[in-house]
């Protein structure tokens, strides 16, 4: 082994050789996982529901498209509306000419009045009629106003930014206030978690979970947040909601398996880079304190993958707290 390092000396005093990479072994707390499916769902999905009876018009969404909030998705139209409002147009018209006489009536009468030609109840029976027509002139210009404005609460609007879901009607459907259009999801998915109820004590808000990324077509491990536990229990299971980028915001009901918190202990965790496999045995190549290396067997363990250490994998013996590792 000495002559082996002499060799590598002198080689490096010819070529300038890359720097070796040192780690130190640790022992670290690992949380133990235990896999469970969730499912990718948006936070709030929001119904677009008709305002008005009548029959549907016109519909311009359908599964999949994206709509911003206020958007236009459909039109419920009610035939009856607009026979209303051009009845009312007519009496309005009346009434503007009932109004019209009445103010000229009202008029003669305040001028012969002034000569003593006709009498106070005159005057003021002229008076009252001109405020009648006027009264039920703006009463019937606000039942006008009240249809109009109905005949605009047939456009049914997008409730929030996000994307449709299902559109359950068609054009030519017949609906009631209230009846559902189309549903949208908001853009803000989560992973929707089921797990066990016996696992309940081990998740809480806050706490990290770990999907595959090759689920979400990405490469490496992918980390959560536990975001939201509901307190209700259904079939067994609690439900919980975790925070994860890269869900995307297309597939709803998308089945991922994830890795959950399942109880702690401790252990050697080291990058797998570090780890060099020769005749299917492991090895790890140590320092010693007289700067010897030496190369140790070891027995890996499962991946324990973190945001610090990405190819983190546990070793269950060979290794000893304080051991210093050398990549080769």
């Amino acid at each position: 082994m000495r002559i082996t390092l002499l060799i590598l000396t002198l080689a490096s005093a010819a070529t300038p050789a890359l720097a070796a990479e040192v780690f130190t072994v640790q022992s670290t707390r690992l949380t133990d996982e235990k896999a469970v499916f969730a499912t990718v769902e948006s936070r709030d999905v929001v119904p677009a529901r008709a305002r008005i009876g009548g029959t549907v018009a016109s519909l311009t969404v359908r599964e999949g498209d994206e709509v911003a909030e206020g958007q236009v998705i459909g039109v419920v139209a009610d035939q009856k509306l607009a026979l209303r409002i051009q009845a009312l147009d007519a009496e309005i018209n009346g009434l503007k000419s009932q109004l019209a006489q009445a103010e000229v009536d009202l008029g003669r009468a305040q001028a012969l009045a002034k000569g003593g030609a006709v009498s106070r109840q005159t005057l003021d029976q002229a008076a009252t009629t001109a405020q009648v027509a006027a009264s039920s002139l703006k009463a019937r210009q606000a039942e006008r106003a009240l249809a109009a404005q109905q005949l605009e609460e047939g456009e049914v609007k997008a409730p929030t930014s996000g994307r449709v879901l299902a559109v359950p009607l068609t054009a030519g459907s017949v609906v009631m206030p209230g009846d559902v259009l189309a549903s949208v999801a908001a853009k803000n998915y989560v992973l929707r978690l089921h797990v066990p109820e016996r696992a309940t004590n081990f998740l809480k808000a806050g706490q990290t979970v770990r999907v595959d990324g090759r689920d979400l077509g990405a490469d490496g491990a992918k980390f959560g947040t536990v975001s939201l536990v509901y307190p209700r229990i259904e079939d067994g299971n609690v439900i919980a909601d975790a925070d994860l980028k890269g869900l995307g915001d297309y597939f709803v009901g998308q089945r991922i398996e994830v890795w959950i918190p399942a109880g702690e202990r401790h252990s050697f965790v080291i990058p797998s880079h570090l780890i060099e496999t020769r005749f299917g045995i492991d090895y790890v190549h140590r320092r010693a304190p007289d700067g010897e290396i030496d190369a140790i067997p070891i027995q890996r363990g499962r991946d324990f993958p973190s945001p610090e250490m990405p190819d983190g994998i546990e070793i269950l013996s060979g290794l000893r707290a304080g051991d210093v590792l050398v990549s080769q």
